[in-house]
Protein backbone atom coordinates (compact mmCIF):
# COMPACT_ATOMS: atom_id res chain seq x y z
CA UNK A 1 0.00 0.00 0.00
CA UNK A 2 1.19 3.27 -0.61
CA UNK A 3 -0.36 6.39 1.05
CA UNK A 4 0.73 10.42 0.09
CA UNK A 5 1.74 12.74 2.19
CA UNK A 6 1.60 16.47 1.12
CA UNK A 7 4.87 17.96 2.01
CA UNK A 8 4.42 19.78 5.15
CA UNK A 9 2.77 16.44 6.69
CA UNK A 10 5.53 14.57 5.45
CA UNK A 11 8.17 17.14 7.08
CA UNK A 12 5.92 16.56 10.46
CA UNK A 13 5.90 12.75 10.30
CA UNK A 14 9.83 13.15 9.57
CA UNK A 15 10.12 15.31 12.55
CA UNK A 16 7.78 12.98 14.98
CA UNK A 17 9.22 9.48 14.02
CA UNK A 18 12.81 10.58 14.91
CA UNK A 19 12.02 11.97 18.25
CA UNK A 20 10.30 8.71 18.72
CA UNK A 21 13.49 7.33 17.09
CA UNK A 22 11.88 5.53 14.75
CA UNK A 23 12.00 5.46 11.33
CA UNK A 24 8.52 7.32 9.25
CA UNK A 25 7.40 3.77 7.83
CA UNK A 26 7.16 2.01 11.08
CA UNK A 27 5.79 4.86 12.82
CA UNK A 28 3.00 5.04 10.74
CA UNK A 29 2.57 1.14 10.97
CA UNK A 30 3.00 1.93 14.96
CA UNK A 31 -0.06 4.95 14.50
CA UNK A 32 -2.50 2.86 12.47
CA UNK A 33 -1.87 -0.45 14.34
CA UNK A 34 -3.20 1.76 18.23
CA UNK A 35 -5.59 3.87 16.18
CA UNK A 36 -7.17 0.47 14.90
CA UNK A 37 -6.38 -1.08 18.23
CA UNK A 38 -8.69 2.32 20.09
CA UNK A 39 -11.53 1.94 16.97
CA UNK A 40 -12.05 -1.79 17.53
CA UNK A 41 -11.77 -0.95 21.70
CA UNK A 42 -14.21 2.56 21.35
CA UNK A 43 -16.95 0.31 19.21
CA UNK A 44 -17.20 -2.60 21.07
CA UNK A 45 -17.30 -0.28 24.27
CA UNK A 46 -20.30 1.50 22.69
CA UNK A 47 -21.98 -2.05 21.58
CA UNK A 48 -21.96 -2.74 25.19
CA UNK A 49 -23.51 0.49 26.16
CA UNK A 50 -26.24 0.47 23.27
CA UNK A 51 -26.93 -3.59 24.64
CA UNK A 52 -27.54 -2.03 28.26
CA UNK A 53 -30.25 0.80 27.19
CA UNK A 54 -31.90 -1.46 25.07
CA UNK A 55 -32.20 -3.87 28.25
CA UNK A 56 -33.57 -0.37 30.25
CA UNK A 57 -29.96 -0.54 32.39
CA UNK A 58 -29.17 3.06 32.77
CA UNK A 59 -29.13 6.50 35.22
CA UNK A 60 -31.17 9.87 34.45
CA UNK A 61 -30.10 12.73 34.90
CA UNK A 62 -30.85 13.50 37.91
CA UNK A 63 -29.69 9.97 39.45
CA UNK A 64 -26.45 10.49 38.13
CA UNK A 65 -26.71 14.46 40.03
CA UNK A 66 -27.44 12.55 43.24
CA UNK A 67 -24.31 10.05 42.91
CA UNK A 68 -22.05 13.11 42.33
CA UNK A 69 -23.54 15.06 45.32
CA UNK A 70 -23.37 12.02 47.23
CA UNK A 71 -19.59 11.58 46.04
CA UNK A 72 -18.54 14.92 47.07
CA UNK A 73 -20.17 14.77 50.01
CA UNK A 74 -17.61 12.08 51.59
Amino acid sequence: MEVHLNPDLQTKLNRVAAENSSDPDGYVQQLVEHYLDHDAWFRQKVKKGLEQLDRGEYLTHEEVGERIERMFQR
